[in-house]
């Protein structure tokens, strides 16, 4: 499996990609190109003992950086990340793995692979951590006004990741709206939910926004501005619940006092503590997004992943796995069977009215 990494492409480029690309080929045996000039990182390489390891640099001059517009892309065409969707174009890839800019990441992807035939628009997705099983939320960003078509799409796209990549059968689907009840919802909404009714999906009906974490559906779909604002909000609140959390319990000399005199209590549970420890290692890798690794760019003609800008080593580490995983599951070809079912079956039912 060949994985051609974004060696430029985040907050903390090219250290920590070097560094995530070092692990991933020690983990999982990968052959690894990175993509980026090739001096500057040939010289993070230099950090690291790879004569063992399978990672080769393939230069390209030009940089897009993190706050450039995503058509920079098109100006700069030796850029690191059109060179290394174009890898995958001509074969000396199996998969692209970017932490950089995500517009541009996905304008690289589609100048570079361009669309699956019959995907109207590429969305990108997220694992969302659902109880008991994760599901998928798609889209998040790329398609702020979509088509019900395109919805419809996303879901065909969501379900073949959720059975590839999660092992399920029948994937259930969702679509984001304010109410359970089918007379809910904006336009959008109710203009696609007889779309996914007839579209042979195992179509579930609408999930409102609480409800996107209790596993009641496999692929939540929406349109790429909601599913942002989805993402975002429940960042802020993790973000906002813990400094609250610590802000509080530190308040004035009572609580402090208090905080003090537990110390003897959580001496007393560290057995119970350490038995628990694989438990909450489990949870911690749930929560944790370095675990997730990236965002899988789905509808291009070939697989992308968009880690966080912000990913340390670890995270670039996974992305490159997920990477991997997915070109090794057979993705693109399991998009391109599900699309084609939908359109064999949309067929039919403007053939034969009686078939809706």
């Amino acid at each position: 499996m060949k994985i051609a990494v974004d060696a430029m492409g985040g907050d903390h480029a090219p250290r920590v990609v070097v560094d995530g690309a070092v692990l991933a080929a020690r983990a999982y045996g990968l052959e690894i190109t990175l993509v980026g000039p090739e001096d500057v990182v040939r010289a993070e390489l230099a950090r690291h003992k790879t004569a063992d390891l399978p990672i080769t640099i393939v230069h390209a001059p030009e940089v897009v950086g993190m706050t450039e517009h995503p058509l920079a892309v098109k100006q700069k065409k030796a850029n690191s990340m059109l060179v290394g969707a174009r890898l995958v174009k001509e074969g000396r890839a199996d998969a692209f793995a970017s932490a950089g800019n995500s517009g541009a990441v996905m304008a690289a992807a589609l100048f570079g692979l361009g669309r699956i035939r019959g995907i109207e628009r590429p969305a990108l997705g997220t694992i969302w951590p659902a109880s008991p099983t994760p599901c998928i939320l798609l889209d998040i960003g790329a398609n702020t006004d979509p088509k019900p078509e395109y919805l419809v799409q996303f879901a065909i796209m969501g379900v073949a990741y959720a059975e590839r990549m999660f092992g399920l059968q029948h994937p259930r689907v969702g679509i984001v709206s304010n109410g359970e009840e089918a007379e809910k919802g904006s336009f959008l909404v109710r203009d696609t939910c007889p779309l996914l009714q007839a579209s042979g999906l195992n179509f579930i009906g609408n999930v409102e926004g609480k409800d996107t974490t209790r596993g009641i559906a496999d692929v939540i779909v929406t349109d790429g501005f909601t599913g942002n604002v989805i993402i975002k909000e429940a960042e802020g609140i993790a973000s906002f619940m813990s400094r609250l959390v610590k802000r509080e319990l530190t308040a004035g000399a009572l609580n402090k006092t208090a905080l003090v005199l537990l110390i003897p209590g959580l001496i007393l549970m560290l057995p119970g503590l350490l038995l628990l420890s694989p438990t909450l290692r489990r949870l911690t890798k749930r929560l944790d997004y370095r675990e997730i690794g990236g965002a899988p760019l789905l509808g291009v003609d070939g697989v992308v992943v968009i880690g966080h800008g912000r990913s340390d080593a670890r995270a670039i580490q996974q992305m490159i796995f997920k990477a991997a995983r997915s070109a090794e599951q057979g993705l693109v070809p399991a998009i391109q069977a599900g699309l084609a079912a939908w359109q064999k079956a949309t067929a039919a039912a403007r053939e034969f009215p009686a078939l809706r």
